[in-house]
């Protein structure tokens, strides 16, 4: 029955949808290489400011637009740049302007220290973990005015990991949205699970 309703699906709109999504894909890489390798650069650098854009895409839009290890190289290039310019900005500017601020509160000023006496070693780690919150880490180090060498050296090797793998994860979801039957049936899963919620919720009453 799943299957003859996936079918009947990719009959009615498979086609056009497809069409719509890879010509979006297409555009977006078509972009991309028209404008050059420093577009790709200023797309990554201005994800490390504003962390709210989509890191994991614009590595994958790279990847496919220069090539993997290209791609690979720019993005990883270019988040790194973009750290140093977000820790530069909080440890110049905001960090002078808050100094006499954090000095009068111990509870601020104590976390900062203790940032700043995070060795090398697991600052690290703590940067090549994929779900870290990089802004707030370049943020705390820049205001606890952490050893640039040390923030920096570290950038560039926890880097290595976290665009590896949000190209890899990112390029492969483009890969497979280009595919109408996994969005459709993860379109069925998530109606599936939905359902299947409200009937575990009714029968257990957690709410």
């Amino acid at each position: 029955m799943f299957k003859i309703i996936v079918k009947c699906i990719i009959i009615i709109n498979g086609d056009n949808m497809q069409e719509v999504i890879n010509s979006f894909v297409n555009n977006i890489v078509t972009y991309l290489q028209t404008f050059g390798i420093p577009f790709g650069c200023f797309i990554v650098i201005l994800e490390s400011i504003i962390p709210a854009l989509p890191l994991g895409v614009f590595i994958a839009f790279n990847m496919m637009a220069f090539g993997n290890v290209v791609g690979f190289l720019i993005s990883w290039l270019s988040t790194s740049l973009g750290c140093t310019l977000s820790y530069f900005f909080f440890k110049n500017f905001v960090g002078k302007k808050m100094e006499k601020v954090i000095k009068k509160y111990p509870k601020v000023e104590k976390p900062l220290k203790a940032v700043k006496k995070i060795n090398f070693s697991n600052l690290v780690l703590i940067i090549a973990l994929p779900f870290s919150p990089a802004f707030l880490i370049n943020i705390a180090c820049g205001l606890s005015k952490t050893d640039f060498k040390k923030f920096i050296t570290a950038i560039l090797i926890g880097k290595l990991s976290i665009i590896y793998f949000w190209g890899f994860v990112s390029k492969s979801l483009l890969e497979s949205i280009t595919d109408i039957k996994t969005l459709i049936i993860i379109g069925i899963l998530l109606i599936v699970s939905y359902a299947l919620s409200k009937i575990v919720n009714k029968k257990l009453k957690f709410e």
